[in-house]
């Protein structure tokens, strides 16, 4: 299947063994300085089964090369002009995808990494019908953006929040504020931390895979 054009370049790996005519779906959005390369190795750990749309941040990151979706002056303070264009090609993306792709629309879960993570939560907070889930990692909630986040409609969004305590790229303390307001929330919210850096580890990536794969085949509460 060739990917079609939409606002944002994208690589597509299929279900190996297909049973249905739409999959569970998820869409990986890398960090800064990364590609829609990035996150890719990631899908061998979650099984065959899935549909993956691992997504270009649309910036190029001039700094160290690869991508960015968009400028940080303190961390948690995205840039606002980048950070709106970014969310609003993310989002005429998803609209696309799951016109044009195999997508079941209650299987589709969002799995972010850093900057990747934040753009995770500003679709899923402000658009909380569209998605099954997401799995936040190392990253952390865009407060004081443009954004209006729906807190009280997310009874069917699971969180998965994976943090690292010796982070110093964006510091625990951004994964603990996560956890407290979506505490606030109805959502369904997962944290935890691990003893490592501003990374995936294979610990925390084995909680992942564990944690997504529970929600592939399951109804929402």
């Amino acid at each position: 299947m060739k990917p079609i054009v939409s606002a944002l370049e994208h690589r597509i790996l299929l279900p190996e063994h297909p049973t249905a005519s739409s999959h569970p779906t998820i869409i990986m959005l890398h960090g800064r300085g990364a590609d829609e390369e990035d996150l890719l190795g990631l899908s061998r750990y979650f099984g065959g089964n899935w549909l993956i749309l691992s997504v270009r941040a649309p910036y190029p990151f001039s700094l160290g090369g690869g991508y960015t979706w968009y400028d940080v002056g303190t961390v948690g303070t995205p840039e606002p002009k980048m950070f709106r264009a970014s969310y609003d090609k993310l989002s005429t993306f998803v609209a696309d995808a799951m016109k044009a792709y195999p997508v079941d629309p209650k299987r589709l879960f969002l799995l972010g990494f850093s900057m990747g993570t934040v753009m995770s939560y500003a679709l899923a907070l402000t658009r909380p019908p569209m998605f099954r889930g997401v799995m936040a990692n190392s990253g952390y909630v865009p407060e004081g953006t443009h954004l209006t986040f729906l807190w009280n409609e997310l009874a069917e969004l699971d969180v998965f929040i994976a943090h690292g305590i010796h982070d110093p790229v964006i510091p625990i303390e951004f994964g603990r504020r996560a956890k407290e307001l979506l505490a606030q929330s109805n959502a369904h919210v997962t944290y935890k931390e691990y003893p490592m850096a501003h990374q995936i580890s294979e610990e925390s990536l084995s909680d992942l895979a564990t944690w997504i794969n529970q929600r592939r085949d399951k109804q929402p509460a």
